[in-house]
């Protein structure tokens, strides 16, 4: 029984590696947002603007201790979700915690492409999405660093390095 939680900033690349690791190891893949979004049939984005960040991060809690029940899984987490209650204390006892580190300058890169579909981001200058960016790595560090692995996912730029990264991380975790 494998539980995997992937943790890190928005533009880590949690999706894009969950997917391909669990085909590699064989495990089912959750992305958590949408598991959230299936559930109340609501985007992220609207439950924040209807319920506020609070009662939100309640949900999220509370489906994070639901798919955890799950097993043989990984688990893609929102970029806040570790930060919150006894998440991240949470995921290192049911399982397997990787923090996908990226730079500041690169997660600005990466989001500058889709920010438009990130409400937050959209319309934010580039110099306003590093302060953003900066600020919000601040704050979130002292969490994501307690994963259990703390993996450089810097340089993810084709699939050849999805495919590089997805297998270093599997040799990791065998």
């Amino acid at each position: 029984m494998k539980r995997i939680f992937l943790i890190g900033y928005m533009g880590a690349g949690k999706t894009t590696i969950g997917k391909r690791l669990s085909k590699q190891l064989g495990l089912s893949f959750i992305d958590l947002d949408c598991y959230i979004e299936n559930r109340y049939q609501r985007t992220v984005n609207q439950l924040f603007d209807e319920r506020g960040e609070a009662e939100f991060r309640i949900i999220e809690q509370k489906l994070l201790h639901e798919v955890s029940l799950f097993e043989d899984a990984i688990i893609s987490t929102g970029g806040g979700a570790p930060c919150f209650f006894d998440n991240i204390a949470f995921m290192n006892q049911v399982g397997t915690s990787i923090y996908l580190k990226v730079s500041v300058s690169e997660l600005v890169e990466r989001l500058e492409g889709c920010k438009h579909t990130r409400p937050l981001l959209k319309d934010k200058t580039k110099e306003e999405l590093y302060t953003v960016v900066s600020n919000a790595l601040i704050q979130r560090d002292p969490f994501y660093t307690q994963a259990s692995i703390i993996f450089d996912a810097e340089a993810l730029l084709d699939e050849t390095d999805v495919e590089s990264m997805t297998e270093s991380l599997s040799q990791k975790l065998q």
